[in-house]
C-alpha cells in the first residue's frame, strides 16, 4: 500500500476566485493586444479623423518628435469640434490633445508587457485606457482597455 507524502488539501477546488485573482497570474503581454498606432503632434486633424474611423479608434495617442507620449486625441471631440466647424481639418492634433500630467504630484504609472492584469485593472478603474510601453518608455507597444480585459476574461473563462 502507497502512502502519500503530500498533505491533504482541505480546500475546494470550487471556491469562486477573489477577484484580484480573476486573472491567475496573466501579463499584460497575455491579452495579445494589437501594435499600437500613434500620431506625431504635428499629424492634421482630417488624418487623425481618418486614421481613428479606418481603425475604429476612439482614442489615439500623440507623440513628439523623439516618440515619447505627449497625450492623446478624444476621436468623438474631436469629430464634434469639427462638425461644429472649431476644428480646421489643416489644425494640428497638438492643438485638441489632451495632455499626460506629468508632475511630481500625479507619478508616471509605467505599464509594460510584463505588468500583472490585476495591477492594469486598478489603473484602468480611473483611466480610460493604459499605453503600454517598454521598460524605458522609449516607445508605445500598445494601447489597453477595460474592454481588453473583459475580453481576456471571456476568452479564457473563469
Amino acid at each position: 500500500m502507497a502512502t502519500s507524502i503530500l498533505p491533504s488539501l482541505s480546500v475546494p477546488f470550487n471556491l469562486p476566485l477573489p477577484p484580484n485573482d480573476k486573472y491567475r497570474g496573466a501579463v499584460v503581454e497575455d491579452l495579445q493586444l494589437p501594435p499600437a498606432f500613434c500620431l506625431p503632434s504635428n499629424e492634421s486633424v482630417s488624418r487623425a479623423m481618418e486614421a481613428a474611423y479606418d481603425r475604429d479608434f476612439s482614442h489615439i495617442p500623440v507623440l513628439n518628435h523623439d516618440r515619447r507620449p505627449l497625450g492623446y486625441v478624444d476621436v468623438a471631440a474631436l469629430k464634434a469640434k469639427w462638425e461644429a466647424g472649431t476644428a480646421s481639418p489643416n489644425d494640428s492634433i497638438s492643438k485638441y490633445m489632451t495632455k499626460f500630467n506629468r508632475r511630481a504630484s500625479e507619478p508616471y504609472t509605467l505599464i509594460t508587457p510584463l505588468t500583472p492584469l490585476a495591477e492594469l485593472a486598478e489603473f484602468l478603474q480611473d483611466n480610460i485606457f493604459a499605453l503600454v510601453t517598454d521598460h524605458g518608455r522609449n516607445f508605445v507597444l500598445a494601447v489597453a482597455t477595460s474592454q481588453d480585459l473583459d475580453n481576456f476574461v471571456t476568452r479564457r473563462g473563469s
